[in-house]
């Protein structure tokens, strides 16, 4: 693959969403690099994962624990398994930079998440960063910026 269209960026976004909301959690992991990050920040412009808390700051082993017990037939407390729903506005590429083959997306959406009869929702922008790998896009890191980020939160489940 050549240096991706803005067309085919936001394309990965949206399948990267639904591979969550369809539960594809191992195929979800195949998207990322060794040394990627998922963020959630717990202040509103947090610049840095390591000297200030985060909801979330997870690597590929914390990544990988996750799907497991996500896709483990043991793990009681997902019995029944939560579900997810993304809604996302079209994506916005705010970097393309085809010489190094990295790109950075921001996408604003609505994300819902449920189990049994408790559903909540949370509004948040997420940021892709993308590096073309022997011809694929893969995930580099992925930030998400809760709306409400500052509010008590009960737990996540899985991953808006």
């Amino acid at each position: 693959m050549s240096a991706p269209s803005k067309d085919q960026l936001i394309d990965f976004i949206y399948e990267e969403a639904r591979m969550l909301d369809e539960g594809r959690f191992s195929e979800w992991l195949d998207l990322w690099l060794p040394d990627g990050h998922y963020w959630m920040p717990l202040d509103y412009k947090q610049t840095d994962p390591h000297l200030v808390t985060s909801l979330l700051y997870e690597d590929m082993f914390m990544l990988k624990l996750r799907v497991e017990r996500l896709n483990g037939a043991r793990t009681f407390s997902q019995k029944p398994k939560s579900r997810c729903h993304h809604v996302i506005q079209r994506p916005f590429v705010d970097e393309m930079d085809e010489a190094e083959g990295t790109f950075v997306t921001n996408t604003s959406m609505h994300y819902v998440e449920t189990r049994l009869d408790e559903q909540f929702m949370l509004a948040l922008t997420a940021t892709h960063s993308l590096k073309l790998v022997d011809g694929a896009l893969r995930l580099a890191n992925k930030r998400v910026d809760l709306l409400n980020s500052d509010a008590a939160f009960g737990n996540i489940q899985l991953l808006p």
